[in-house]
């Protein structure tokens, strides 16, 4: 069976980890992408900006966000910058981004909304 669904992230963020467990667990063939390794596509993360926004996308609360100096969250304004950002530090992204087999695509991890997708 093909894999259709990729799972976009970083291997020891907590909710990719639980993620791709659910998704282990219930025999759901995957592919993980690891921004770390593989880099951030360029034409990837156009689409999940066109798909979601660049506000779901962008993790306000996580520890790359925080550690940024203030002028540049400051400077987070609108889709250019934030996507300025994302690529220099991909690890702003909220995680896991998934690209499903129906080509939707989905930002966090919600077991409910995922068995509906599955």
């Amino acid at each position: 069976m093909p894999v259709m669904i990729t799972v976009y992230g970083l291997p020891n963020c907590e909710t990719v980890k639980k993620a791709r467990a659910w998704l282990q667990e219930r025999g759901v063939p995957h592919a993980f992408h690891d921004f770390r390794k593989q880099g951030l596509p360029n034409e990837r993360l156009d689409a999940w900006l066109a798909a979601l926004g660049w506000e779901a996308l962008l993790n306000r609360r996580g520890t790359t966000w925080r550690q940024l100096d203030e002028a540049t969250r400051a400077a987070v304004g609108d889709a250019t910058s934030a996507r300025t950002l994302m690529l220099a530090r991909p690890s702003v992204i909220r995680r896991p981004v998934v690209e499903w087999s129906d080509a939707a695509v989905s930002v966090g991890f919600d077991p409910a909304e995922w068995s509906q997708r599955l």
